[in-house]
């Protein structure tokens, strides 16, 4: 496959990917760029930026100069755009940074890549993978069908019109220039190395530090989650095996009111703290629940449609969202050492 540029490569699913590609392509050469803003962690990939198996750049992918000069040093074969401000409430405060980096920073991408494309020829293997959520598409109701490749968009929050905005050009790199292009879109993910501001892990950090658990609104609003080693093994097939042009939805089928996990996981966080002695200053988890005044804009339900995924590339989920929540859980039990610094300012 020649060499890999992962982009958000110290981010959530980016680090993930890394460490999955590592273990299953143990021979791979992968390029990792990342701007280290608040969201990234250099300590999820530290170790094998240690040793020797990867090689970091800090860099951002609005940097043409940079980009190019990658391309070119390490003979870029293969692009995974993970890079992405993500965080919902903060795109509603402050939603400059996500048309920068979102928007102009893919775009940016996609120019230097098609210029080092076409000054080698154009090769038909080369692939440029942009790594999308399914909030491109909005909102769903109670009975409405999951989102499909074929759901138009219908972004509510600037960070969603932002993703939006960068599938789209995307794909119009692939329409008009002939491009190599891939986009995937999947449901919440969930896992080790998640910034702990999203919900799963800001549940699980505030009960380990016994802080109130904000829940907005009724906490009636429905997600579909994805433990990000499947979402990873999906992207695996996608890059590897799918036509360029194409769209995957990735989902697990796991749809879950945001109240029913947050008690769910307040009853694990009690059992495991038990079992491993972790000491927190209350007695019951789910006392520490708070509701919130609902945010602007909060879509009701997301819910994904994987059929393609799985009837035309054979992918298929090997984690229960039990399992997946309870390695999480342990995950953040065991490595205060990763989260804790960062729920300083949270």
């Amino acid at each position: 496959m020649g060499s890999l540029l992962v982009t958000g490569g110290a981010g959530f699913i980016g680090s993930n990917f890394i460490h999955y590609w590592i273990k299953k392509y143990p021979n791979q050469k992968i390029i990792v760029l990342d701007s280290l803003t608040y969201a990234s962690n250099i300590n999820s990939i530290k170790d094998l930026i240690n040793q020797s198996k990867i090689n970091f750049i800090k860099g951002n992918i609005t940097d043409e100069k940079l980009i190019l000069n990658i391309f070119g040093n390490y003979q870029i074969t293969y692009l995974l755009n993970f890079a992405a401000e993500t965080h919902v409430d903060r795109s509603i405060d402050s939603p400059d940074s996500f048309i920068n980096s979102n928007i102009l920073g893919t775009y940016n991408l996609l120019k230097c890549f098609k210029k080092y494309w076409e000054e080698n020829d154009k090769p038909p293997n080369w692939r440029f993978l942009q790594v999308s959520t399914d909030e491109v598409f909005g909102s769903l109701n109670a009975d409405d069908n999951r989102f499909t490749e074929l759901s138009s968009y219908k972004p509510r929050s600037p960070y969603s019109a932002s993703k939006a905005s960068a599938d789209h050009l995307v794909q119009a790199w692939n329409d008009t220039y002939d491009l190599p292009t891939l986009i995937t879109n999947c449901s919440n993910n969930y896992g080790p190395f998640q910034y702990p501001e999203k919900l799963i892990p800001l549940t699980i950090t505030n009960l380990l530090m016994s802080k109130e658990i904000p829940v907005y609104g009724d906490g009636l609003n429905i997600r579909d989650w994805l433990f990000v080693e499947d979402h990873c093994r999906a992207i695996d097939r996608v890059i590897s095996n799918a036509n360029p042009g194409q769209k995957f939805c990735i989902g697990a089928n796991n749809e879950v009111k945001n109240v029913d996990l947050i008690n769910k996981i307040c009853t694990l966080v009690d059992k495991y703290a038990l079992t491993y002695n972790y000491k927190i200053n209350h007695s019951k988890s789910s006392d520490l629940i708070k509701f919130v005044s609902d945010r602007p804009g909060h879509d009701k339900r997301y819910a994904i449609d994987s059929s393609k995924l799985i009837n035309e590339l054979n992918w298929e989920t090997k984690t229960s969202f039990e399992e997946g929540l309870e390695k999480t859980i342990l995950w953040y039990l065991k490595n205060k050492n990763w989260w804790e610094p960062l729920t300083i300012n949270n």
